[in-house]
């Protein structure tokens, strides 16, 4: 399974009702078991970003698909950024000449 961060920013909806914040992160680490993801960590975090959330995905379809899902909520509008182990830049990098 592929390793996926995902940085999220409230929008106006999503502040309005932050007090259902952690509730919601719930429902959203369940829906991600219908995509074929899990939701294996998240964050609420200081700075530009308001959470921060890594998800393991099948491939990058599914994660797509997870990631329309959570934006069509309305609460966030998140950026994905693919992560890589050590061992996959390893081979990575082995391919390079």
């Amino acid at each position: 399974m592929a390793t996926y961060v995902i940085l999220g920013k409230f929008t106006d909806q999503g502040i309005r009702t932050i007090k259902n914040t952690s509730q919601r992160a719930s429902q959203v680490a369940e829906m991600a078991k219908t995509f074929g993801c899990e939701m294996t960590s998240v964050y609420w975090t200081l700075g530009e970003y308001d959470i921060v959330a890594t998800v393991s995905a099948p491939d990058d379809q599914s994660l797509c698909a997870f990631g329309l899902a959570i934006g069509s909520a309305g609460n966030v509008h998140t950026q994905t950024l693919r992560a890589f182990t050590k061992d996959e830049l390893g081979a990575i990098l082995g391919k390079m000449p």
